[in-house]
């Protein structure tokens, strides 16, 4: 089988977006560092703690939501749980599992990060683009996220 290369347009539009994704994710993260010494990452394991039901989910299921392998939402939330934002707690439903539970400190900590946030987001993504573009550019991530999560790609991978 041949490789299809891109073409130069094609590469140009690949580039700005590895550029724009790398640098987006860290001026995000480096903004929440400074403000309020969380990382992109941490934020993102509070805000989905923060809308479960009691703040509380099990490990597995908070790894696949914030797209983490286990073993790195592990270490994360051990360092979180040090600074006693989150806590991990025994499964109730199953002996071998735990839960990740967001604490009232963490709580308030993510009030506080939120306006940085979503201030950042504005500033370096958001309001750059119009209300059309910041659509496609959102309809068109959604079917690039749709295709890397499906079981299909995996399929693909292995053929």
């Amino acid at each position: 089988m041949s490789t299809r290369w891109l073409s130069a347009d094609q590469q140009r539009s690949w580039r700005a977006y590895i550029a724009a994704t790398t640098l987006l994710s860290d001026r995000l993260s480096r903004e929440l560092q400074s403000a309020h010494k969380l990382t992109l990452s941490d934020y993102e394991i509070l805000v989905r703690l923060s809308e479960a039901p009691d703040r509380r989910l099990r490990m597995s299921e908070l790894a696949d939501y914030t797209l983490s392998s286990r073993s790195r939402l592990s270490h994360q939330i051990d360092r979180l749980e040090d600074q006693g934002i989150v806590e991990r707690q025994a499964c109730e439903t199953d002996r071998r599992g735990a839960n990740a539970v967001l604490t009232d400190k963490g709580f308030d900590l993510l009030v506080e990060a939120a306006p940085t946030h979503v201030d950042g987001v504005r500033k370096h993504l958001v309001d750059l683009l119009t209300d059309e573009q910041f659509a496609a550019l959102g309809s068109a991530l959604a079917v690039v996220a749709e295709h890397l999560q499906s079981p299909d790609c995996d399929e693909q991978r292995s053929a």
